[in-house]
């Protein structure tokens, strides 16, 4: 990839990141409150994966001629062990979730309008939720640098790391609008992406 190709596909990460945050506010879910009604979030997030899939398969389109990176069989075992153990992690920090309400097939099967009230779950901090206020952003961090294999694969995984870190501050800030007081006293106790040793 050239220098060129890099700052487009910045760009396209930044499309991803602006529309995703300008669409979470409180204006924005109105707006799509609009036309989509009780399946906002459903909306929400089927752009979210339309727009990240366009951002991507633009990236593999901008490094279709790039060589591959050559590690030593060692490094590429960790990096697989690695993918694996994001893709666990994962899994499990959604079950902690009320997927229906995660994915918004709650709200549009109860007709719950956005900012009406019940269509958010009560503060989640057991499981992973333990260890780390944000698993599924940490296996994010795991998933993007193990799959990194070529210099397209390494944008990627640079832009996706910023854009989940940028996420985290206005994820935050809507958690703390939300929970208050309770996810005050949480996030002193609990750090976002990497558990603390217990001493």
């Amino acid at each position: 990839m050239s220098l060129l190709d890099h700052a487009l596909y910045g760009l396209a990460w930044l499309s991803f990141g602006t529309l995703h945050s300008v669409l979470a506010a409180a204006w924005g879910q109105t707006l799509l409150a609009g036309v989509f009604g009780p399946a906002t979030r459903l909306a929400y997030n089927l752009i979210a994966v339309a727009h990240l899939g366009a951002v991507w398969g633009f990236g593999q389109l901008l490094g279709s001629a790039s060589d591959r990176f050559v590690f030593p069989a060692g490094f590429s075992l960790a990096q697989m062990l690695l993918v694996l153990a994001g893709l666990v992690l994962l899994v499990v920090a959604l079950r902690e979730f009320d997927l229906g309400r995660f994915s918004g097939l709650w709200q549009m099967r109860h007709r719950v309008l956005p900012g009406a009230g019940g269509e958010h779950e009560a503060l989640v901090t057991g499981g992973l939720h333990r260890y780390v206020r944000h698993p599924l952003y940490t296996a994010g961090f795991m998933i993007l640098w193990g799959l990194v294999r070529d210099p397209v694969s390494l944008a990627t995984a640079v832009w996706g790391s910023l854009y989940l870190m940028i996420g985290t501050y206005f994820e935050e800030r809507k958690l703390r609008r939300l929970y208050g007081k309770a996810y005050d006293d949480y996030s002193r106790r609990v750090p976002p992406f990497i558990p603390r040793p217990k001493l």
